[in-house]
């Protein structure tokens, strides 16, 4: 069977297992890797989607590097993990980027896949505040990856990751690039050689 190029969207024939993992990825960071490899191998998934977000409801508009760049600095993050996949769902979608889209979008593109939306403790916090989380529990297993100094109170539908905890944030990065600080091996060297090229995270006068 012909496969579908990653990057196309969300249908693709054949996984059982599939993480779902959404962002800003502004930029992607060594962290959402590991992070993403920790619950592919501890949930056995056959796949992890990388959904860069294309107008996140909590931003602020224009605080974010154009969709665009954020998605293409994804897909060079993933290269090289053949389980690993980028969507542009959420950037072409119209107007805000809600998860209940998203999550129904996979549903319908995997009918019969077991779908696992990956998240950070600190989202499970404010989950009850999404648009329609109950429809999105319905349709995916809720997947909390911890992080340094955050406990996660174990609840029923949810799987919390036994990851160690990576201290390092998209926003933190943005900080030390434009404060004319190295962001390498922090994040992947092509993420790194994009960022500068497009001056995504310019030095501020």
């Amino acid at each position: 069977m012909r496969r579908r190029a990653a990057g196309k969207g969300p249908r693709h024939a054949g996984p059982a297992r599939v993480g779902i993992f959404g962002g800003t990825f502004d930029p992607p960071h060594f962290a959402h890797l590991a992070l993403a490899e920790w619950a592919r191998i501890e949930l056995a998934l056959d796949q992890v989607w990388f959904v860069p977000a294309g107008e996140p409801p909590h931003k602020r508009r224009g605080a974010l590097s154009p969709a665009r760049h954020r998605l293409a600095m994804t897909r060079l993050a993933v290269r090289g993990n053949p389980a690993f996949r980028v969507t542009p769902l959420e950037c072409r979608r119209a107007g805000p980027s809600y998860t209940v889209d998203t999550v129904r979008a996979f549903a319908a593109a995997h009918p019969r896949a077991r779908l696992h939306l990956i998240m950070g403790a600190d989202m499970l916090a404010t989950f009850q505040h999404w648009r329609e989380p109950a429809a999105i529990a319905a349709r995916a297993t809720l997947v909390v990856a911890v992080r340094p100094g955050a406990r996660v109170a174990r609840r029923r539908g949810v799987v919390v990751l036994s990851n160690p905890g990576l201290e390092v944030s998209s926003q933190a990065l943005r900080a030390r690039a434009r404060a004319g600080r190295s962001i390498r091996y922090l994040v992947p060297d092509a993420v790194a050689r994009y960022a500068a090229r497009h001056r995504l995270y310019a030095r501020r006068s």
